[in-house]
């Protein structure tokens, strides 16, 4: 029996990259995005539907969603629309930060809790929210993105809980960097002068060399497609070798072992 995943953020990059792997291997796609009119590849695909929805929008998000569930029967939800919000806190707008904890945490929150009803009835269905390396470790010029990244793997774990017992799964997939993420259009951030030198260290890491060893939008889909069909009790899967290597440390020495491994790296 054909299956159906409705997935947010589908207008490119990891979230287009998912819609295909999961066309190409038999099922029915829901591809959401908040421009489905300037869609050109995803709604020339068999099996792909193309739906319009801004998840900071509560009420397209009860709208479409009752469309999708109307016309399909769906089984796996995937939550991945976000962006990245990078910068020194003093270098970041109210405004700035409201729309990352907007789009990031409330938009996952929102999708999450429109759909818990229909997998609840149904007594099936799966949740995967996809966090980041950075929802586990904290990072530099990070911290707003980091908050709504730490949030959705605790909302994650917390609400796989409550679930569990109506036979919904819930799942977090963590990627390390993705070659179109943070050097590309999913980015947003802001500048301030006391945090140049340390701004600068860390913009080494997103070099051009450094990015193009990033994983592909496409071996993370490989990683989302495995916890939708591997059938394994696991909440957390880590995506993209940067990650793994990250996670694996974090795990060996500790995390403030850690923590003060990552301080020397950015001392200056």
């Amino acid at each position: 029996m054909q299956k159906t995943i409705f997935i947010t953020g589908a207008s490119a990059g990891l979230g287009k990259a998912t819609a295909k792997l999961f066309q190409s291997k038999g099922w029915n796609v829901i591809a959401t995005m908040r421009k489905p009119e300037n869609e050109t590849e995803l709604n020339k695909l068999e099996n792909v539907t193309v739906l319009k929805l801004d998840v900071t929008d509560l009420t397209q998000i009860e709208e479409t969603i009752k469309k999708a569930i109307t016309n399909h029967s769906i089984d796996v939800v995937v939550n991945n629309a976000g962006y990245g919000l990078i910068g020194a806190l003093e270098a970041l707008t109210d405004e700035q930060i409201n729309r990352q904890l907007n789009t990031n945490l409330l938009g996952v929150i929102r999708v999450t809790k429109a759909f818990t009803p229909y997998f609840r009835e149904r007594k099936n269905g799966m949740f995967i929210n996809i966090t980041s390396m950075f929802g586990l470790i904290g990072y530099p010029t990070c911290s707003v993105y980091a908050a709504t990244k730490f949030a959705i793997d605790g909302f994650s774990e917390s609400l796989a809980y409550d679930l569990a017992h109506f036979g919904v799964k819930v799942k977090t997939v963590a990627p390390g960097g993705i070659q179109t993420d943070f050097t590309g259009r999913s980015m947003d951030g802001g500048q301030h002068e006391a945090y140049n030198q340390l701004v600068e260290k860390v913009s080494e890491g997103y070099s051009e060399e450094r990015v193009s060893n990033f994983s592909t939008p496409e071996s993370i889909a490989a990683v989302i497609f495995d916890a939708a069909t591997d059938n394994k009790d696991q909440l957390r899967y880590i995506a993209g070798q940067d990650a793994v290597s990250l996670y694996t440390e974090r795990e060996e020495i500790g995390a403030e072992a850690q923590y003060q491994k990552i301080q020397k790296m950015f001392a200056y």
